[in-house]
């Protein structure tokens, strides 16, 4: 018991750390290690994860404020698409099978890992290309930040903040239905629809996903699908391993974090496709 809880906890500094470079909650690697290594339940899994995603938002999202790195307005606005999801998605977890779940979650994440691969090279707005001047005249998300490993302040417009907002509530969707927080979608929309530079809406969906994750817990917590002997290790070592990956983000090139994102997205939604599959078809 004390070995698994211990490797629970060095799984979760693993997730926590991958989560503060590429802006998710950890969730992508949290409920597979749950439910391929040590067999917990999809629910719970997804329970422990979205607790965890909490933590580590509150973790790491405070220095990418204190780095003036986050979008504080986008967040706040898109939070209001993201939230609504989450509950959506919360009722429907409770209501599926656990297997349908994993499919749905492996899809989804190579979906988002693939849209990603497509949109690797950054493409963000600045004053020298077009943008929606209606649609922004009332949501202008317009800043700045100072990047520390290409040494230069990097300006840019935020493209379709609206049509965005709705894609985004597939995040809380996600976040509610899978425990992911949905910040693997979030940092996807962003980045390459949004045209929000890499490193902005990593920061901006860490400042989002506790709320949005807190949103589906409670409902989760409710019907009994919170184990503290699952969480207490999950949570503690997710706001290890974000703390660390928030200090070391900023000091990346933009693309190795593109890289490792695709990676480890693209490797655990195929584990969880098959699993789900297998399950599904009485293969295990």
């Amino acid at each position: 018991m004390l070995t698994e809880l211990l490797l629970m906890y060095l799984i979760a500094i693993g997730a926590g750390l991958l989560g503060a470079l590429v802006g998710i909650g950890g969730g992508i690697i949290v409920v597979p290690a749950l439910t391929l290594i040590f067999n917990i339940p999809v629910h719970y899994a997804i329970a422990a994860s979205l607790i965890s995603v909490i933590a580590t938002s509150v973790a790491g999202a405070n220095r990418y404020v204190e780095q003036e790195i986050t979008n504080l307005k986008l967040g706040m606005f898109l939070e209001i698409f993201t939230t609504t999801g989450a509950l959506i998605g919360a009722f429907l977890a409770l209501i599926l099978h656990g297997w349908i779940l994993s499919v749905i979650f492996g899809a989804l994440v190579f979906v988002m890992a693939f849209y990603s691969f497509k949109n690797r090279e950054e493409k963000t707005n600045n004053s020298g290309i077009d943008y929606e001047p209606a649609e922004n005249a009332l949501l202008n998300f317009e800043d700045t930040f100072y990047d520390k490993a290409e040494k230069k302040a990097v300006e840019y417009r935020v493209s379709h903040p609206v049509k965005g907002g709705f894609i985004s509530m597939l995040a809380g969707i996600g976040s509610g239905l899978l425990g992911i927080g949905g910040g693997i979608i979030k940092v996807s929309v962003m980045n390459g629809y949004m045209k929000v530079p890499m490193k902005v809406a990593v920061a901006t969906s860490k400042f989002m996903i506790g709320v949005t994750a807190a949103a589906s817990a409670v409902l989760y917590f409710l019907n009994g699908a919170v184990n503290s002997f699952i969480v207490a290790p999950v949570a503690l070592g997710t706001i290890t391993g974000a703390t660390l990956g928030s200090i070391f983000m900023n000091r990346i090139p933009t693309k190795y974090i593109k890289i490792i994102f695709i990676v480890v997205a693209g490797y655990l939604s195929v584990r969880m496709i098959i699993r789900g599959l297998s399950i599904g078809l009485n293969l295990m």
